[in-house]
């Protein structure tokens, strides 16, 4: 089993989640995030005075799934988030090593 953690632009949720239901996939966690990289942030103006953005908001998602399909997640998320454009984010693929499910007790991939 395997975690997908995937950090992408706030405004392409919609179009990866969409992606990935294609797939089959059926749960993610999202959280709203911060952080930067080859971007290095922003300057904006606010009442007349510039100041600058290190930070610029990103969105994690996290997925677990059967080691099958993690070319086919991976290719899922980048097709939805591509934009072309510097910031598009990253994909990190961590080993699971246990699951559970809390409701039923299952684990392993019947948890999933």
């Amino acid at each position: 089993m395997k975690q997908v953690v995937a950090i992408i632009k706030p405004f392409k949720l919609d179009d990866v989640r969409e992606s990935l239901s294609e797939i089959g996939i059926q749960g993610l966690t999202v959280s709203e995030v911060k952080g930067f990289g080859r971007q290095k942030g922003h300057t904006e103006l606010y009442r007349g005075a510039e100041y600058v953005v290190d930070f610029l908001p990103k969105l994690k998602l996290e997925i677990a799934i059967d080691d099958e399909l993690v070319d086919q997640v991976i290719e899922a998320i980048t097709k939805g988030a591509n934009t072309g454009k510097i910031g598009d984010g990253k994909i990190f693929v961590y080993p699971l090593e246990h699951v559970v499910r809390i409701r039923t007790g299952e684990t392993g991939s019947e948890a999933l």
